[in-house]
């Protein structure tokens, strides 16, 4: 894509940690992505990033709204590069999902101000575009404030200034995240923005913040460094965001110079999927076909024969894993030699475990033999 060229088409899609203090990467974000560089993969993007402190998800979120933040950020960049694999970075604005809290930090936790400081506690109000909880029934989310039209310039800037420190931080490609019912997701469904402004209303309506938070960022964003968009592709929930208006909106990110669509589904009460493997595979193989864009498939894509029978067929064009990477952060080596590859792409220091392989490998074939 453009100037980047990847090792292979795995991807560890962005898992939010909840594990950062005023936004700022730390040892555990230096470990939990170092080792899928180690791993094989060919893109590693980072968790949700808030391009504001009002849009993070919770307290623990990481961030990219001031200067600071990008020293911690390039050391994970760096050490990613040095393994082979190219970094990317997740902008998002949670919007009313916002100021929510980290589930395993309980009331006890935070039952004293010196444990909320060293937890780096902190709670705001949310804003979204409209006064309408996610979830009335869940005390966690609260009801939001409506943005004006400030506020929607301050979302704005604030994804541009966040693109342009992921450029000072060496990322290789960002992702503007419009997906799982986060604040460009809610500005798209009709199961959440009940505006009758130029930001509410027709479907052509509803896009024009996701369009303008995608011209403004490739504005800014390197020429020769490709920009994703994440969408929730279907809301999956009757009057709501549908495949097609994904299509539509894929052509025209496209036409503004996105380059790839990474394709999830989901992120509202009022929807629900059923997990299965490849379950979302589809919405990824629509977009592609529907709006002639590269896309990015997710979900339940572990097993290597079917994710290479998923690229031949030119369903998608990368596969990305999650929970897949976290259960095994050397999915692609394991991948490779599955497929009828060697060990070759494993680092030199861990190269030895071929040895462990073929020793493995003998026992079975002799306990078959029995």
């Amino acid at each position: 894509m453009r100037g980047l060229t990847l090792r292979n088409r795995a991807v560890v899609a962005p898992m939010c940690q909840y594990s950062a203090q005023d936004g700022f990467a730390n040892d555990w974000h230096f470990v939990h992505l170092g080792r899928f560089g180690m791993g094989g993969f060919g893109l590693v993007l980072l968790e949700a990033t808030g391009v504001v402190p009002e849009g993070r998800i919770t307290y623990g979120d990481l961030g990219l709204w001031k200067d600071e933040h990008i020293a911690p950020l390039a050391r994970i960049v760096d050490f990613l590069h040095s393994q082979g694999a190219a970094a990317g970075i997740q902008l998002a604005h949670a919007g009313r999902k916002a100021s929510t809290s980290v589930s395993w930090n309980k009331p006890e936790h935070l039952a004293t101000e010196e444990q909320r400081r060293a937890l780096g506690y902190e709670h705001w109000k949310p804003v979204a575009p409209s006064a309408e909880s996610n979830d009335p029934s869940n005390p966690d989310f609260q009801v939001p404030a409506e943005l004006d039209h400030a506020g929607i310039r301050r979302v704005i800037d604030g994804f541009v200034a966040a693109a342009e420190r992921a450029d000072r931080a060496g990322f290789d490609t960002v992702e503007i995240h419009a997906a799982h019912g986060y604040l460009l997701n809610q500005f798209l469904s009709p199961l959440a923005n009940h505006r009758t402004d130029q930001y509410g209303g027709s479907r052509e309506n509803r896009m024009r913040l996701v369009l303008e938070v995608t011209e403004a960022v490739r504005a800014v964003w390197p020429a020769d460094k490709p920009l994703l968009v994440r969408l929730s592709v279907s809301d999956n929930a009757a009057g709501g965001w549908q495949v097609e208006d994904s299509v539509v909106l894929a052509r025209e990110l496209k036409a503004l110079g996105v380059d790839a669509i990474d394709c999830s589904s989901g992120g509202f009460a009022q929807g629900r999927i059923s997990a299965a493997p490849a379950y979302q595979l589809p919405f990824a193989r629509a977009v592609k076909q529907g709006a002639d864009i590269p896309t990015m498939a997710v979900g339940l894509l572990g097993d290597p024969e079917e994710a290479e029978a998923f690229l031949e067929n030119g369903e998608t064009d990368f596969i990305a894993l999650a929970r897949g990477a976290l259960d095994d952060p050397n999915w692609p080596l394991h991948a490779n030699v599955a497929l009828g590859g060697d060990f070759t792409p494993w680092p030199v220091q861990t190269r030895r475990v071929s040895d462990y392989h073929r020793v493995m490998s003998e026992r079975s074939k002799a306990q078959a033999a029995q």
